[in-house]
């Protein structure tokens, strides 16, 4: 279910959505709760060796459970595409008429003429009348359906090489300075994030950024907060 384009220089961004909602999603939650981690234990000891252990702990688990939790989100979304497809083919096959008369309707509740909805209706279904129902009665299309290994990928690949980032501020640091260190640090990675996946998908970079930024630093602030209160890692 591919077309080509009328503008090829200047293509569409809605055929990112799959992989860039993954990538975004695994890259702040590696930034995010990787950090938190780490300030949280860091307000409970001052001891460098737990709290590298408890960062490493937390990208190696945070990676699994992301990509495990993509893969089988997206397949449960995967398996109602095809359940929903299954059920078009059967109606298809059993009654043609009510099906072509349900698309001639579709096409007609978005301004088209009775006249030329019934004969746009008739010409894509004697083309690819399966093809037809799919994209304008379900809403699917290549851009839009389900990939959970991509996003498995996408978002188990980018939670692990974002929550490098406060784990490597926090080995480096000086002893005395993580927990300011690993928040500059996730600060920073936080506002990068935020532009980049505006401009991977087209939006404004302001709105983006600050949305991203102002979470990650409540995250941060709140398990920072908790350790702090108790005494213990988080």
């Amino acid at each position: 279910m591919t077309s080509a384009s009328a503008h090829p220089d200047d293509p569409h961004y809605i055929h990112r959505t799959g992989w860039l909602r993954a990538a975004v999603l695994g890259a702040n939650d590696g930034i995010v709760s990787v950090s938190s981690l780490i300030l949280g234990v860091a307000a409970a000891t001052s001891d460098r060796e737990p709290i590298i252990v408890a960062g490493v702990a937390g990208l190696v688990a945070g990676a699994m459970s992301m990509a495990a939790g993509e893969f089988i989100s997206v397949s449960s979304q995967r398996d109602s595409e095809n359940a929903d497809i299954k059920r078009e083919k059967q109606a298809l096959a059993q009654t043609p008429e009510e099906e072509l008369a349900e698309l001639a309707g579709i096409y007609e509740s978005r301004g088209l003429s009775p006249q030329t909805a019934a004969t746009v209706a008739r010409e894509l279904t004697a083309h690819d009348p399966l093809k037809a129902h799919v994209r304008d009665e379900l809403g699917l299309t290549d851009a839009l359906s389900a990939r959970p290994l991509q996003a498995a990928i996408a978002s188990g690949t980018t939670f692990s090489s974002a929550a490098v980032v406060p784990l490597l501020a926090a080995w480096l640091a000086p002893a005395t300075a993580i927990m300011p260190a690993v928040v500059v640090v996730s600060i920073v990675a936080l506002a990068i994030l935020g532009m980049l996946g505006a401009r991977a998908g087209g939006a404004p970079l302001l709105p983006g950024t600050v949305r991203v930024v102002g979470w990650g630093i409540f995250a941060m602030a709140i398990t920072a907060a908790v350790g702090s209160l108790f005494g213990v890692s988080v």
